[in-house]
């Protein structure tokens, strides 16, 4: 954390928010649409900057904390959910988008469990408030507790919620961090596929089901690979990914609303904070024992 640069990408949340809460977005829904498009050709372009034998090294490193973590996650959500009182899909929600990538696994089950919009503002606003904490808090921890780069990206991929906010955080911890980090969480991201599969069974909405597989991170290992193998302007795009990441950053922050805010009720945000707390403090204390 040694340039300005690096503060980048919570500055432009920050940004984001005060924007939003202020004047407001008044083209929340084509800036949200842009998001998305944005974020995946950042991830791709990152993919530019890495070699395939540290992603294939990165992803062998996190398998067992993603299997782990996200089968513990949705566990306690739902043994929390029934003591809190919290109706199931709302709980299944929050719970998917703490075990899985946020915002992204929230909008892949939602539909396939039939939840409402209030429903589904309730969880996307819980897990927002998280991750944009995250975003800010994970760097200065990763700091006082002297945390290896390696350690750093294993433990934000596996804590924070969204991906744009684990690239952001780990840009800002260092290069090592990003690249861990990244493929882990993309290694993550992949787990939304079974994840709505078990979702429709267990809600028994089968014949209903429709996967969302995020192609997108196959592009960003095809961008390894030609990284890898091929000689190119490879650093410049990495560049843009960087800047495209940091207006993405900006984006969400202003694409929040005071009416998905004011939708969090206490009950859920209970649940989202104790998701995240064990997550956070249970994934810190893996990679601290077992990484170096």
């Amino acid at each position: 954390m040694t340039s300005l640069a690096a503060y980048a990408p919570p500055l432009a949340l920050a940004l984001g928010l005060v924007i939003a809460l202020t004047v407001g977005n008044p083209y929340a829904k084509k800036t949200s649409k842009l998001t998305k498009i944005l974020l995946q050709a950042s991830v791709v372009g990152l993919g530019f900057g890495m070699n395939l034998q540290k992603v294939v090294e990165a992803g062998r490193t996190g398998i067992f904390f993603t299997i782990a973590t996200i089968l513990g996650t949705l566990l306690l959500g739902y043994l929390l959910a029934r003591a809190l009182r919290i109706n199931a899909r709302t709980s299944h929600l929050i719970s998917s988008g703490t075990a899985i990538c946020g915002g992204s696994a929230i909008a892949a089950v939602g539909p396939v469990i039939g939840a409402s919009d209030e429903e589904m503002s309730v969880s996307l606003g819980t897990v927002f408030i998280l991750n944009s904490v995250a975003l800010f808090l994970f760097p200065l921890i990763g700091a006082a507790l002297h945390l290896t780069q390696r350690q750093f990206g294993v433990w934000s991929a596996i804590a924070i919620h969204d991906t744009s906010s684990v690239v952001g955080a780990a840009s800002a911890y260092g290069k090592e961090a990003l690249q861990i980090a990244t493929t882990v969480k993309l290694t993550r991201a992949l787990w939304i596929v079974p994840l709505t599969i078990g979702t429709a069974l267990a809600f028994h909405r089968g014949a209903k089901t429709r996967v969302a597989i995020p192609w997108f991170i196959f592009l960003f290992v095809i961008a390894s690979i030609i990284r890898t193998y091929v000689n190119g302007p490879w650093d410049i795009i990495v560049v843009i990914a960087r800047i495209g990441l940091t207006l993405t950053l900006f984006l969400i922050g202003a694409g929040l609303s005071r009416r998905s805010l004011a939708a969090v009720g206490i009950r859920p945000l209970i649940l989202g904070v104790v998701l995240w707390l064990v997550i956070s403090l249970a994934g810190l204390w893996a990679v601290t024992a077992t990484l170096a």
